[in-house]
């Protein structure tokens, strides 16, 4: 194997919302039409399997909950998946079969709280790790719970370290920081953000990351959405007509020096691929590395909880005296 080369793509397609089999189908098929591109790693969206629901409000306002959102809840709570459920193993599988690596958003269910979170899947069918997003934006807050930084750790390939930051998690400098530390050199941003400032924002990144991004985000139509089951269907103050975008897209992959390899796409369906140059990495990192000699550890830190937050810590207590 050439780790010098890495063929990469990312997918911009939408979920089938509330059915998280058919899902599951189209998500096989996307990686049956990667692997015969020859695509060695496939980024999918945020919450692909299980879906992100946009525009939803679930009827929530401050102060109060209504019944129905309640039970529009209960139908997006039960489209989850867990990282230990039938759905991973299936894409885990296909991964071993086209000897690919795949990074899958899903909305993970844990007890009672759902989170937003990336899988790492390897090409032997094994799940390789995960993210959970630290910091649900807005609305989302009210439907998802916050990951910890016990998630925040990359995982390695022959290639370099892969690594996911989800969304508007991109937006906060101290959490790519704590990748960067990790000498991520595939740096995969799974989105729903289609405005066309993402674009700008992943090319910081990669820049300043000295990194190669995936950004992958959905194409979501208001028809393909479950008609009259969650989504109000106002996007910025405004109707979305029927077979208007819900999200657009704009999915894309940059190299370490800001280059756009692939991308953006806006508005249909797409599988981007770009061949990858991993040398290019050491390259970019001769006048700029950001957690080293760029860095300035003499006036700025950065200090990284990496340790699980639970609410309940069960403790045995003292041994019992012998009788």
């Amino acid at each position: 194997m050439d780790t010098r080369r890495l063929t990469a793509a990312v997918t911009q397609s939408a979920s089938v919302l509330l059915d998280t089999p058919a899902t599951v189908e189209r998500a096989l098929a996307l990686m049956a039409e990667a692997a015969r591109q020859g695509v060695q790693l496939l980024v999918f969206s945020e919450a692909y399997l299980g879906g992100y629901p946009k525009g939803a409000d679930f009827h929530i306002y401050i102060g109060a909950r209504t019944a129905q959102g309640r039970a529009e809840y209960e139908l997006y709570f039960n489209a989850a998946i867990t990282v230990d459920g039938p759905e991973i193993a299936q894409l885990a599988k296909a991964a071993a079969q086209h000897g690919m690596y795949v990074v899958v958003g899903i909305i993970e269910r844990d007890g009672g709280t759902l989170y937003c979170t990336a899988v790492y899947l390897g090409p032997q069918g094994q799940v390789l790790g995960k993210h959970r997003k630290l910091m649900p934006t807005g609305l989302e807050r009210l439907v998802w719970g916050f990951g910890d930084g016990s998630t925040l750790q990359a995982v390695d390939t022959p290639f370099g370290k892969l690594g996911a930051v989800i969304c508007w998690e991109n937006y906060m400098p101290a959490l790519r920081m704590a990748m960067y530390q990790q000498r991520v050199a595939l740096y995969c941003a799974p989105t729903a953000d289609d405005r066309d400032s993402w674009a700008s924002t992943m090319q910081h990144v990669a820049l300043e990351g000295r990194c190669f991004v995936l950004s992958a985000c959905q194409h979501l139509r208001r028809s393909q959405f479950p008609e009259g089951q969650m989504n109000n269907r106002l996007l910025d103050g405004k109707a979305v007509p029927p077979d208007g975008a819900l999200m657009r897209g704009g999915s894309l992959i940059i190299d370490p020096l800001g280059k756009v390899l692939a991308g953006p796409v806006y508005n249909e369906d797409a599988l981007l691929t770009a061949e990858l140059d991993m040398t290019l990495i050491a390259r970019a990192q001769m006048d700029f590395d950001p957690v080293g000699h760029y860095a300035r550890p003499d006036v700025f830190s950065l200090h990284v909880n990496t340790a699980p937050q639970r609410a309940v810590t069960l403790d045995a207590g003292p041994a019992a005296a012998p009788q």
